[in-house]
């Protein structure tokens, strides 16, 4: 057993036979109930002795996936209400180590995931010499429904929270606070987005890598208004802190799943809403792209056929008809007598539903990725395009499916039912390798992205030997110029 001191007190961790240490569930903040439930985080208390840090600490409370995907996605649910807390894994627990860190933030639409998931396990990045840390940050309702008299995007002012403590405490665990890479996927890269606008968050990190998610999803205000008042509408309640603080858990989160549900079905009612298919985003009054002197080095990137994870389980991708194609490109700004010729230009025997996963992924990840790529000079992109053997390859490379890789956690169990069998390690060592370089030296190995020039895309395929080109899929990528 190894301790190490933070300022609330001393924990111990566990070494395992690798020579990796782990701390899991370590506070960062109070738990956020009672007199503290929606409130910004407060700091956690201190203790005397030794805090044992060798199993996870609770999750955000949160529903399980709704099928098909609580088989396929990993998640948590550990019970208690000390869910603000963090995990770290690191190779020398000791003063003055001043390793690089890495702090991730999951993904899970703003409503599920952890930080505890055995995915997530950052014991490849302590092997290759950088601290890990993983958290947990308030979901759903707690963490970002707007509630009048209650500060907005509590989940936000939570990572807040913990990117301070990492400032305070990482050095104890042989990290460097100057050289801390904040990293997440889907929520967590959106979260990020909106991080890089948030003066609060100003220097605590100092790179940033966004998969799968950049600055493009929230909600104006008034929007997350409506959906407070359906979701208090859903529970009988007035739309106040207070009575939202009176539900209990059991009935507030299958709420929210409902919800979430009653958003997928009923598009026509949600506006905004719809097209994000999240009714729980950060609450923001309107775009904000970080600018060149923002001081964050950015890597940023999606996966070539994100939207496949939402159409092949669900059995969706081959009985999209024509004319939902059409009103769904409408929807996301395109014109789509313009638009659909162009995206079939290159897929002449593409379906539908495979011309709207190629549409959906551009709107929801590809393009925002550029945009931000380009807002912030010398960023770097990158495109995973491994495709996944599973469901007969039809689901392709599609979203999340880069987590084994980025984690080289290729034959954790969770992972199986997206990757299949037998995914290339050598991919694996690539794309763990580029995170693990871009951590420490801000360079993932390849030329930043120019937009004035090569445009150059880092492409993590089939080969398992990264390729970079030059602006993939370009006329495609025109199309959407204007659109916001």
């Amino acid at each position: 057993m190894t301790v190490c001191r933070t300022r609330q007190g001393e924990v111990r961790g566990r070494t395992s036979p690798s020579g990796v240490t782990s701390f899991l569930g370590v506070p960062y903040a109070a738990p956020p109930f009672g007199a503290l439930r929606f409130l910004a985080p407060a700091p956690p208390e201190p203790w005397t002795g030794v805090r044992d840090a060798t199993v996870h600490g609770p999750t955000a409370p949160h529903a399980p996936y709704a099928p098909p995907f609580d088989a396929l996605v990993p998640d948590d649910v550990i019970p208690g209400e000390d869910c603000l807390n963090l995990n770290v894994w690191t190779p020398a627990p000791e003063a003055g180590a001043g390793l690089p860190v890495l702090v991730w933030l999951h993904g899970g639409a703003f409503g599920n995931g952890s930080g505890s998931v055995s995915a997530y396990d950052g014991s490849a990045f302590a092997r290759d010499g950088v601290v890990c840390v993983t958290l947990n940050y308030r979901l759903g309702t707690d963490g970002f429904l707007r509630l009048p008299g209650r500060p907005d995007n509590r989940g936000l002012l939570d990572q807040i929270a913990a990117l301070r403590w990492v400032q305070d405490n990482i050095a104890a665990f042989g990290g460097d606070p100057r050289q801390v890479t904040v990293f997440g996927e889907s929520a967590g890269a959106m979260s990020i987005g909106a991080l890089l606008a948030m003066d609060a968050a100003r220097g605590l990190f100092h790179r940033a890598i966004l998969q799968s998610g950049a600055c493009h999803h929230f909600l104006r205000p008034a929007t997350a208004g409506l959906v407070t008042a359906r979701l208090a509408e859903r529970l009988g309640i007035e739309p106040t802190w207070e009575a939202f603080a009176g539900v209990p858990l059991r009935e507030l989160l299958p709420a929210q799943a409902e919800l979430r549900a009653e958003v997928t079905a009923d598009p026509a009612r949600w506006g905004e809403v719809a097209l994000n298919l999240m009714p729980f985003e950060p609450v923001l009054p309107g775009l904000a792209l970080p600018g060149p002197d923002c001081g964050v080095d950015l890597l940023v990137g999606s996966n070539r056929e994100e939207y496949r994870l939402f159409l092949v389980p669900t059995g969706r991708l081959g009985s999209v008809p024509l004319a939902a194609l059409h009103a769904m490109t409408a929807a996301y700004g395109l014109d789509p007598a313009e638009a659909l010729p162009v995206y079939r230009a290159s897929r002449p025997a593409a379906t539908p539903g495979e011309l709207l996963d190629a549409v959906a992924t551009d709107w929801f990840y590809r393009v925002p990725a550029i945009r931000l790529a380009e807002a912030v000079p010398g960023s770097y992109l990158y495109e995973f395009a491994w495709r996944s053997p599973r469901f007969d390859g039809a689901l392709g490379a599609c979203h999340a499916l880069e987590l084994p890789f980025v984690f080289d956690r290729l034959h954790d169990p969770s992972s199986a039912p997206l990757l299949g069998a037998d995914p290339p390690q050598a991919l694996a060592d690539a794309v763990h390798g580029a995170w693990v370089s871009f951590a420490r030296t801000g360079d993932p190995g390849w030329p930043s992205y120019d937009p004035e020039g090569s445009r150059t895309t880092m492409t993590f395929g089939a080969a398992a030997t990264p390729a970079p080109v030059d602006d993939p899929r370009a006329e495609e990528r025109l199309l959407w110029e204007g659109v916001r």
